[in-house]
């Protein structure tokens, strides 16, 4: 795959079918641990639908994510 001047890239076909990226969704692009590059299909809003209704489900989930954003913030920090 390679990068437009723009630094864009396209997913394959068969793996936006194979994950369910449809046009106009979202995916995250991150490093994980090992330093590689990984793209992440992002849940679109039917996912968190009613998260909030029981007991702290939509809070615990913000917080773990936030949690996991600090982390890889502070490992890039040390990194460069």
């Amino acid at each position: 795959m390679n990068l437009s001047q723009k630094g864009q890239a396209t997913i394959p076909k068969d793996l936006r079918e194979k994950h369910g990226i449809e046009p106009d969704s979202g995916v995250r692009i991150r490093d994980n641990e090992d330093g590689e590059i990984v793209v992440e299909r992002l849940p679109n809003l039917q996912y968190f639908c009613g998260a909030a209704t029981t007991s702290e489900r939509g809070t615990d989930i913000l917080r773990d994510e936030r949690e996991g954003d600090e982390a890889r913030s502070q490992r890039l920090d040390r990194e460069y």
